[in-house]
């Protein structure tokens, strides 16, 4: 799918290096559309961010890498959302500093507003790959789709599970479309993308480097309507995730575990702090009233 006129000039000026979100934001204040941001002069672009960004932005607005960024997302059937998007996702939009751009693999349904994340530790037990499993199986039997991060442990066994119900999942990645991280889920995603979708915030080429992990874990709690934690050990990304998903305003989940392991303490800890405790699917429907 090409891009249109529009999708283009949003890539680019996103592209930009030194751009980001806020001052994305504060161009799009002062010029209405990103066509107009690149079709300001230097001086006017000046006023708003400063000289060095503006002559940045300026030259940036001819370069070759847009080509390159589009020739792969075509390759890999990859559409792009802005944030004006009528099929954005609502609920990810109503977050703080919301990623302008998703780059989305497979489809995003209506029905994916009644969302539920499931993550934990890559490092799970059987317990937690078991419980896991049964959650995002349940869920999805009961029309909820389930989101989480690809990686391995909880969040394979949580897309494992709504696979297998034959209902929704999606993925949201660490990296491009075409940096499929791990490397080892690649079959995975393949049949993630039959029956939901991946979305990443990242652009093309993009490997999943440590510091996109965060930014990955507030996209799955933005998407959804609560997070569950299945096994996080100290640390863990997924307490990150809860920890989004609380200042987000979603409900938080959390399903004990044995004391005394290091991968219970997580939740544990999110429990004492105020997440529900979570044993079983009919936990997480009455709170969610779904």
């Amino acid at each position: 799918m090409k891009l249109t006129r529009e999708q283009r000039e949003w890539l680019c000026l996103a592209l930009t290096p030194g751009v980001g979100t806020a001052r994305f934001i504060r161009l799009l204040a002062r010029f209405g559309t990103p066509g107009r941001v690149l079709g300001a002069s230097q001086r006017e672009l000046g006023d708003v961010v400063g000289m060095s960004l503006a002559t940045r932005i300026r030259q940036h607005a001819g370069a070759g890498d847009l080509e390159l960024q589009e020739g792969c997302m075509d390759a890999y059937g990859v559409t792009l959302l802005t944030m004006d998007d009528p099929t954005y996702p609502a609920q990810l939009a109503e977050i703080y500093d919301p990623p302008l751009l998703l780059y989305l693999r497979g489809e995003l349904r209506e029905a994916d507003q009644y969302a539920v994340a499931i993550v934990g530790t890559r490092r799970a037990s059987s317990f937690g790959l078991k419980i896991a499993h049964k959650l995002a199986l349940e869920l999805a039997e009961r029309g909820i789709t389930v989101v989480s991060g690809l990686a391995e442990g909880i969040d394979t066994a949580a897309h494992r599970g709504a696979l297998e119900a034959g209902g929704r999942t999606i993925a949201v990645l660490a990296s491009g479309h075409d940096q499929v991280f791990p490397a080892s889920n690649g079959e995975l995603l393949h049949q993630i993308l039959q029956q939901g979708c991946a979305i990443s915030p990242f652009a093309m080429g993009m490997r999943a480097l440590k510091q996109n992990f965060p930014r990955r874990n507030r996209i799955i709690s933005g998407l959804c309507m609560g997070v569950v934690v299945v096994e996080a050990p100290p640390g863990s990304g997924s307490l990150i995730t809860a920890k989004y998903a609380a200042e987000q305003g979603r409900e938080v989940f959390a399903v004990p575990g044995p004391a005394g392991l290091a991968n219970s303490r997580g939740p544990h800890e999110l429990i004492r702090d105020g997440a529900r405790l979570c044993e079983s699917v009919e936990d997480i429907l009455v709170e969610l009233n779904v």
